[in-house]
């Protein structure tokens, strides 16, 4: 029998509307695995049981109306998610993953909040992240939250920073989760999560009321389990709120990220390359068996496939090192509670804070002119296909090295050397699961996801692609359940 947490986020909708099942029912059934799971997981950081209740009935009640009037409702209306805990919740604790902020609870919410909210989305909660979303691992202090680790195998990290919102996903606590990434954080962990995810191009999600992050290398998005379902919360998420300073062009009236999934693409020029953009590591061969599995399909499926080298070479590295370093030093913690960050962080604040205003700012423009060339170079290309990953999902502690963060860097360096390059150009990018791991020797199986770049602004063309791609996998490699999840009922 199908269980509520075997829907889509868009399924679950349907039945809404079908009077199947209402929000209500749906968000207790999550609480209750939640409230059972989410400490295997790692998947939340704050549950915020009462307030969902709330929102559930006044939904409930809100959609049994709307049926009688004959009114429509958002796409994804009365269907439960949650936030990452880098965005500020009003009312609601927001750690940041930190055990220096802990007890931080903001007086306001970020626009993407809101933007959940009016969406009339259920929020369960805050998901796990890492310290201010700097790792590519999900590990904070153990006083904030447990590791995240894959529904696939709990010896295997979610990755980061969106880890919680992938383990609770694909460990079937939710049915969607808002995201971030701001050097592969949605798609790092959607790759080793058997997820979709989604990174929006620059300008796509409004920063307010903040604009903290003056980089213009990080950006929300979403963390889902089907392409469609990705597609409907962006359609949620994105456009620019009143002053926002910079903004990507926004959809023709009428037009949605969901509607552009059910088009068919034309035949499509796809570049693509294999060789680590920022490390000269070699890449793993089951990892490269993947890549190569997907470029088959795309040229089945009638595009072009065009072997061209990476536009970006890994001497770009000490450059983004220092733009990394000096916004993880811009994050704002008291002096007296320095004490209590993380080694990693302590050590990229202290170089961040090493550089002067001008060397900061030469960085700045010497990323700028890399993502230009890298951009001109890709030009006459519809989209880009590379790895994900570098390698297969890495064991919870594999990579964090708390006496030797420099170590720690490098290590994550040589494990995600693809995914930054598309914060660094402002494209939009998506992971798709279209590859298995052999059986490991507990016979468990690790997902493996390929990446698609498009063109800057031209989000929805990749979600066509994306679509056509994931319909093509349907019934083969296609994202499915974890076996764990069976046992987790």
């Amino acid at each position: 029998m199908t269980q509520i947490h075997d829907l889509s986020a868009l399924e679950l909708a349907a039945a809404y509307r079908a009077e199947e099942i209402s929000p209500l029912e749906a968000t207790e059934h999550y609480l209750e695995r939640i409230d059972a799971h989410s400490a295997t997981l790692g998947a939340f950081v704050t549950v915020t049981a009462d307030a969902a209740r709330a929102q559930a009935r006044k939904a409930t009640e809100t959609m049994r109306a709307a049926r009688d009037l004959g009114q429509p409702l958002p796409a994804l209306f009365g269907v439960p998610t949650a936030i990452k805990d880098l965005h500020p919740t009003a009312g609601v604790r927001t750690t940041y993953g930190s055990a220096a902020l802990a007890d931080y609870v903001p007086d306001v919410s970020d626009e993407v909040v809101l933007r959940v909210e009016r969406a009339g989305m259920i929020s369960l909660g805050k998901t796990n992240t890492p310290e201010f979303g700097s790792p590519c691992y999900t590990e904070p202090d153990e006083s904030v939250a447990p590791p995240a680790r894959s529904a696939y195998d709990l010896t295997r990290s979610a990755g980061g920073s969106s880890g919680g919102a992938a383990a609770a996903v694909s460990g079937g606590l939710l049915p969607i989760a808002q995201a971030s990434d701001g050097g592969g954080s949605i798609r790092i962990p959607a790759s080793v999560c058997g997820l979709v995810g989604f990174k929006p191009g620059r300008g796509r999600v409004s920063k307010a009321p903040t604009y903290g992050d003056i980089t213009g290398l990080s950006t929300a998005g979403p963390m889902a389990s089907t392409v469609r379902d990705s597609a409907a919360f962006l359609d949620a998420l994105a456009g620019p709120s009143v002053g926002e300073p910079t903004w990507a062009p926004t959809l023709p009236s009428g037009e949605t990220y969901l509607g552009w999934c059910d088009r068919t693409p034309s035949r499509l020029r796809i570049a693509r390359w294999s060789d680590a953009a920022l490390s000269p590591e070699p890449v793993d061969p089951e990892v490269l068996a993947a890549y190569e599995s997907a470029s088959a399909l795309l040229e089945s499926l009638g595009h072009e496939i065009i072997d061209v080298p990476a536009p970006i070479a890994p001497d770009v590295l000490p450059t983004f090192e220092i733009v990394w370093a000096v916004s993880t030093a811009m994050a704002p913690v008291p002096a007296e509670l320095e004490s209590r960050l993380r080694p990693l962080t302590r050590w990229l604040r202290e170089r961040g804070k090493r550089y002067s205003a001008p060397e900061f700012g030469a960085a700045m423009v010497a990323l700028y002119q890399v993502a230009a060339a890298a951009i001109r170079s890709l030009a006459e290309y519809d989209a880009v296909l590379t790895p994900t990953l570098a390698h297969l999902p890495a064991a919870v502690g594999e990579l964090r090295n708390d006496a030797d963060p420099a170590a720690d860097f490098a290590a994550q360096v040589r494990y995600t050397p693809f995914t930054a390059q598309w914060n660094v150009t402002g494209m939009p990018a998506v992971s798709l699961p279209m590859g298995w791991s052999a059986p490991r020797a507990d016979g468990s199986v690790w997902p493996i996801g390929v990446m698609l770049a498009g063109r800057p602004a031209e989000d929805h063309l990749l979600y066509v692609l994306a679509a056509q791609v994931e319909e093509a996998l349907s019934g083969g490699v296609a994202w499915r359940r974890p076996p764990i999840v069976a046992q987790l009922r």
